[in-house]
């Protein structure tokens, strides 16, 4: 009976220290409880996610922010831009599992827009987001003021920071020329590039509600219809549903 007395009071502590170590676990990786409720109040996408897909989304947030260095040039970066930042990240890769940004260390915030030689003051500022390159490999720049109003505005179908993450997730075979391999199964390649020329020549005829920008090239055309996609999947569903059936594939998640 003595015997089996400590063995049932050694499972106890056991389990007890057991108990405690996960919950100091869970603690250490939880998202502070200010980020979480940036994501609630700003983050559309966010929002509408359950339960279950809020905390998985917390954890890549937290990741991400261990593993980049958000600063800001001539503008202070608060919590709500470093939440906003990871938030962009995190939703293009949403559907992927253990993704993780290995091309980039940096985020650049500037106030406002900038020019080519990534000045924000005086003339020809018409930049709102950039992927470096070269010497600015693994740097990326944003305008603070485009990243709030990029989740401040839910009607639209426009977020700069989703877009340049995109360039990013299409970067990783090497290039940035909106064919993201490293995303999409190979029997895709063939219909999505027949569909983005269809769409740019619809676009170049007036014949959309796409943004012009993404006429430019496929790179641009690829971030600029992935913002759409997540910006307002609902509409993209409606007017462009080939698009979308396609960009649920490459993405691997279904806004609505």
């Amino acid at each position: 009976m003595v015997l089996f007395g400590l063995i049932a009071i050694g499972l106890i502590l056991f389990l007890y220290f057991k108990n405690l170590y996960i919950r100091r676990r869970l603690k250490r990786s939880a998202v502070p409880e200010e980020y979480r409720e940036l994501l609630q109040t700003h983050v559309r996408y966010y929002q509408q996610l359950s339960d279950t897909d809020k905390l998985r989304f917390q954890q890549m947030v937290q990741r991400f922010l261990k593993r980049t260095h958000i600063e800001g040039v001539g503008t202070l970066v608060e919590p709500l831009d470093r939440t906003l930042v990871a938030a962009s990240a995190i939703i293009p890769i949403f559907g992927f599992k253990d993704w993780e940004y290995f091309n980039l260390t940096n985020v650049i915030l500037y106030p406002d827009t900038f020019n080519e030689t990534y000045q924000f003051e005086g003339n020809q500022r018409n930049i709102l987001g950039m992927v470096g390159s070269g010497a600015l490999h693994g740097q990326m720049i944003l305008s603070r003021n485009a990243l709030r109003e990029g989740f401040a505005n839910v009607t639209d179908k426009s977020n700069t920071a989703i877009h340049e993450f995109v360039h990013l997730l299409d970067k990783t075979d090497g290039v940035i020329d909106g064919m993201p391999t490293k995303l999409m199964e190979h029997s895709y390649s063939i219909p999505w590039m027949q569909l983005v020329h269809k769409t740019i020549q619809q676009m170049y005829e007036g014949h959309t509600d796409i943004n012009p920008y993404g006429a430019t090239s496929q790179a641009e055309f690829f971030a600029v219809i992935s913002e759409y996609f997540f910006e307002r999947p609902d509409l993209l569903a409606e007017n462009h549903p080939e698009l979308y059936e396609m960009l649920t594939k490459i993405f691997r998640q279904k806004p609505i």
